[in-house]
């Protein structure tokens, strides 16, 4: 039985997706996750890195995930080392995991937010990435790249039959470090003051300003943590309209929760983009200015569900993902 190692940073359920996504294809598996920005994100390395020099802690990470990453090559003898991101890798770091192993990358996030790890690419067998605009950036660089799209995992998200619909309007998503997000969920809550709104996502580190964490607005509203994928799931399912509302630097591509709730058959309502027109624009309701997403959640409030094509479809599982890496080899 061939056997691959998968690293990367630890992405929820991304990691036991992909995983999954390879024993149904009949391969021998181990995952290994790291934390960022720093490995282990430890109470004592969070204050080091809250309160100390940050390039010179990450490099001391990488150094320390170096020792124990080729520890693991060792013990596993892989034919394949699938990486997710990689950020937290030396670039001779990839070059011993590919010694006899085939090394692919999938970029789970732009290459712009993480440009120092570009060097760790130049030792793949290939290269893939979420973000159709990161194509031609790599290339200057003289990395050749694929795009694949991010995908769902059916087994995760899933119509809910006979459930009851709690909410009006939906969002989940970080929050915090995207300014645009915070822009239209405001005009969201402002432009539907009598609808039954849900938002789950980091927005705020307690922390930080303490009078203003107790007195924040909409705290009916807003719920300061990252759900996991079940809880996701059913939040969808209990839902008339399911937001979603890109990060700043996606601009031709599609964030896991297009796939997540349209598996989950929910009404969505997403910022457009190219590949979003071509690919769903029959699936789902796409916006262009803040104007056509708040008319968009109206009319889809009034709307059955069934009025747009919702369904699981296939060919966008990590299975399918998976394959097509594996036939490209």
């Amino acid at each position: 039985m061939k056997r691959v190692l998968i690293i990367g940073p630890d992405f929820h359920y991304f990691n036991a997706s992909i995983e999954r996504a390879f024993q149904s294809l009949g391969w021998a598996t181990r995952v290994d996750a790291y934390d960022t920005p720093v490995h282990p994100y430890t109470l004592l390395n969070k204050l080091r890195y809250k309160l100390g020099d940050k390039v010179q802690l990450k490099e001391q990470s990488r150094l320390r995930y170096d020792r124990h990453i080729r520890k693991i090559k060792d013990e596993w003898n892989p034919d394949f080392v699938f990486i997710l991101n990689g950020d937290n890798l030396l670039a001779e770091t990839v070059a011993y995991l590919h010694t006899n192993s085939k090394v692919i990358f999938w970029l789970f996030d732009s290459i712009t937010r993480m440009m120092y790890a570009i060097d760790n690419l130049r030792e793949a067998d290939a290269v893939y990435c979420y973000e159709q605009e990161d194509i031609p950036l790599l290339a200057a660089h003289q990395i050749t790249a694929s795009f694949l799209p991010q995908a769902v995992d059916p087994t995760l998200y899933f119509p809910i039959e006979g459930i009851e619909k709690k909410y009006d309007i939906v969002f989940a998503g970080e929050i915090w470090n995207s300014p645009k997000r915070q822009r239209l969920l405001e005009a969201v809550i402002a432009h539907f003051p009598d609808k039954r709104i849900r938002i789950v996502g980091r927005y705020k580190i307690p922390t930080k300003g303490l009078l203003a964490w107790l007195f924040r607005r909409h705290r009916d509203i807003y719920t300061n943590k990252n759900a996991l994928a079940e809880e996701l799931n059913r939040l969808y399912n209990e839902s008339y309209v399911v937001l979603n509302i890109h990060n700043e630097q996606q601009q031709d591509g599609a964030n896991p929760k297009v796939y997540e709730i349209l598996a989950s058959g929910a009404r969505q309502v997403c910022d457009s983009n190219p590949y979003l027109q071509e690919q769903f624009a029959d699936q789902m309701d796409l916006y262009t200015t803040e104007q056509e997403m708040l008319a968009m959640i109206s009319i889809a409030l009034t709307e059955s569900s069934s009025s747009k094509k919702n369904e699981v479809f296939s060919g966008n599982t990590f299975v399918d993902r998976i394959k097509t890496v594996l036939s490209e080899l």
